[in-house]
């Protein structure tokens, strides 16, 4: 409950976590526009490797390998099943 305030509330406290919790991989030298920079090319390529598991996205080769390489270790339970166009093409 709590309406509209809450859920913003909520929001901006769920925006300062994870900003408090990325500011730890900042490195001390780095300027603001450096951090920003990196911090904008991690999330991209989060979201190539969230759209490739999770919504059957295809990429570059060459990205998708250095997405699915800096993903190594990281479990997914579950993961939904998709069907390629080639293999659909095939039925």
């Amino acid at each position: 409950g709590g309406g509209p305030a809450a859920a913003v509330e909520e929001l901006i406290s769920g925006v300062r976590r994870a900003t408090d919790f990325a500011e730890q991989f900042r490195s001390y030298s780095e300027s603001e526009k450096q951090w920003k920079a990196r911090m904008d090319q991690l999330l991209s390529l989060s979201m190539v490797w969230a759209n490739h598991l999770f919504l059957g996205c295809s990429y570059n080769k060459d990205l998708l390998d250095k997405v699915m390489e800096m993903a190594d270790g990281i479990e997914v339970e579950d993961l939904p099943q998709f069907t390629t166009r080639g293999e659909f093409m095939k039925k």
